[in-house]
């Protein structure tokens, strides 16, 4: 027998892991440009509805409350749903109000839409970190994964530079309409991702854990190792007051700080 952890060990490292890494790191630029676009877009709209200083900060605010609300909302339903479906209802989500949002009537509706934008990027991080998982299964692949910083500042930079294009000659709202295509264009290859093994194993769909391992190893040209592959022993899952529990407050408290 052998497990998922030991069969991506066997198959190793290959084109479906570079293809892989490339495609969530992009999601990484369209988060990045999701969430810098505030920072070049709060000082025309302050001008367009004559807004204070709270209000343009509670734009930005409101981004993170979406956030932090939908990572809870979309972790929940991943756990019973699976990764896949809703990675792909989160980019369905921010791009389809990240374009409502070019089209808003008031500054009350750009706070609203924008908050649902907030949420839609939520799952995004939620997807990738779930694939940088698949990825970081191979041992040797940490310096790799370090690259995926690059990812974000690469989105920071090119919101920066079309902001400096595009906001003096047709303005802040065809920004948003153009910041928007490579949420779109994302979409078109989510055919690639494949469902994550440990999630499809973790709910008892071993025979598609299976397929998505025999597909990974095909792709890398590489052999799948000799067995059956089973089910981890069953473990309790985590509960929040784990998190408060003696043994981890301090641990805690830090990361929630740090954060």
């Amino acid at each position: 027998t052998f497990t998922v952890e030991q069969a991506v060990e066997t198959i190793g490292f290959g084109k479906f892991h570079i293809a892989l890494f490339l495609i969530m790191g992009s999601t990484g630029v369209v988060e990045a440009m999701e969430i810098m676009l505030i920072a070049v877009v709060s000082p025309l709209i302050r001008c367009e509805w004559q807004l204070q200083d709270w209000q343009v900060a509670l734009v930005t605010t409101m981004v993170f409350f979406g956030y932090m609300v939908f990572s809870i909302v979309l972790g929940l339903l991943a756990d019973k749903y699976g990764r896949w479906k809703i990675l792909l209802l989160s980019f369905l989500w921010a791009a389809y109000f990240s374009l409502l949002t070019s089209f808003s009537p008031s500054y009350i509706w750009f706070v609203f839409l924008r908050a649902m934008v907030g949420g839609g990027v939520a799952g995004h991080a939620q997807g990738r970190e779930e694939n940088k998982q698949i990825v970081s299964m191979c041992s040797c692949l940490n310096p790799f994964l370090s690259l995926g910083k690059v990812f974000w500042l690469t989105g920071s930079l090119l919101i920066i530079g079309l902001a400096s294009v595009v906001n003096p000659t047709i303005g802040w709202r065809w920004l948003i309409r153009i910041a928007s295509i490579p949420g779109i264009l994302l979409i078109l290859v989510f055919k690639f991702i494949p469902e994550s093994a440990r999630y499809n194993v973790s709910t008892g769909n071993v025979a598609a854990a299976l397929a998505t391992l025999q597909r990974i190893a095909k792709m890398n040209g590489a052999v799948m190792p000799e067995g059956v592959l089973t089910e981890p022993a069953k473990e309790r899952r985590g509960r929040f007051k784990d998190l408060i529990h003696p043994k981890y407050l301090r641990t805690t408290l830090q990361i929630w700080i740090i954060w």
